[in-house]
């Protein structure tokens, strides 16, 4: 292998908080071939192993990680009329911009957001009424069970809200390409779903808007929140959505209703977005504000950012402690108040909340 190694290698510079400890190996492969022998040689030998993409959705504890850290820095975009697919180590904003440049609708509303391609499934990437599940076809992943190269259709990918198979097992899976059916709509966007996004483009929700148009307002408002990477501003310096919104039974959701009427005064309605069966969808970010950690919330060097109340941020100096500190205290505060315990959105390495 041709791949460069590292050793007690610093992993903060390539995470967006800019936190964590060393590695004990840092392994940097631009291959498909070159990240499926790490995985094997690591998975032979018993050597933990950490796939960082972007960088984008990590919490590294401040030890750092014990093992092998495998960088995917795969590069690949082609596109077939309406087919696209992208190698796992794409800047995941960058392929948005070429595909609305190409004129293809279907991920126009997912600009922005920070990370690897091969990241977009795992997650099921989601924002301002797009997922990535609408528009995926398949994922070809490598099975450190099976020790084979695996082609996923989207219908064994068990999509759901930020969640999917390749996270509900994530010691099993490595994603090498992702596959997309984007649409021609005569340069035209998928139908805007998103009432902001709406609101912010002067058009009804259902309409189609020019993709430029949709991707540039997008922007806009991500960048209004902190949620494009920028190095001069430390709003930025973080994970994006730290909390997913809470998704509650009916029964749940009642009960969440009437100690909100009981906090905060009768007649006041929580969010409330239909989930599905049953369910119900609420959001963090008003949780998080409702329970008084409002914008720019803290006095050290991690705090909410000023901009958007489901960020936590890096202001410079901070330790991941710091971080899991103020991510703790948000969690108990939303609980004490309204009976709702919120779930990290990123991935913990060798710390939990």
């Amino acid at each position: 292998m041709h791949v460069q190694e590292l050793h007690d290698a610093p992993l903060a510079p390539l995470t967006t908080f800019r936190l964590g400890g060393p590695a004990t190996r840092l392994i940097t492969a631009t291959t498909d071939a070159e990240v499926v022998a790490a995985v094997r040689e690591a998975d032979g030998t018993g050597t933990p192993l950490l796939l960082i993409g972007g960088g984008s959705n990590l919490v590294i504890g401040d030890k750092g990680f014990a093992g092998t850290a495998l960088r995917i820095a795969t590069r690949g975009f082609e596109l077939d009329g309406t087919k696209l697919e992208l190698a796992a180590g794409e800047v995941w904003t960058d392929a948005v911009a070429r595909t609305v440049e190409a004129g293809l609708a279907g991920i126009e509303c997912l600009a922005g957001i920070p990370g690897s391609a091969g990241a977009t499934p795992i997650q099921n990437v989601g924002a301002y009424g797009q997922e990535v599940s609408s528009t995926i076809t398949e994922v070809i992943a490598y099975d450190r069970k099976t020790r084979e190269t695996v082609t996923v259709p989207n219908a064994e990918c068990a999509f759901s809200y930020r969640h999917s198979r390749f996270k509900a097992d994530p010691e099993r899976f490595v994603v090498l390409r992702v596959r997309f059916e984007l649409e021609d709509a005569d340069g035209l966007s998928a139908p805007i779903k998103y009432a902001e996004t709406a609101r912010a483009l002067g058009v009804e929700a259902g309409d189609r808007v020019p993709l430029a148009a949709a991707r540039e307002t997008v922007l806009k408002l991500r960048s209004g929140k902190g949620m494009v990477l920028d190095p001069e501003d430390h709003d930025t310096w973080s994970a994006g959505s730290f909390f997913t919104n809470p998704i509650l039974t009916d029964e749940e959701f009642a009960a969440f209703h009437a100690r909100v009427e009981a906090r905060l005064g009768t007649g006041v309605t929580p969010p409330a977005y239909p989930a599905g069966n049953g369910h119900t969808k609420t959001s963090a970010a008003w949780l998080i504000d409702k329970s008084g950690f409002t914008k720019g919330y803290g006095t050290g060097a991690a705090r909410i950012s000023t901009k958007h109340t489901l960020a936590l941020t890096n202001r410079g100096e901070a330790t991941t402690d710091d971080l899991l500190a103020l991510a703790r205290e948000v969690v108990a505060g939303v609980h004490a108040a309204f009976g709702i315990t919120l779930v990290n959105e990123p991935v913990m390495v060798g710390v939990s909340l």
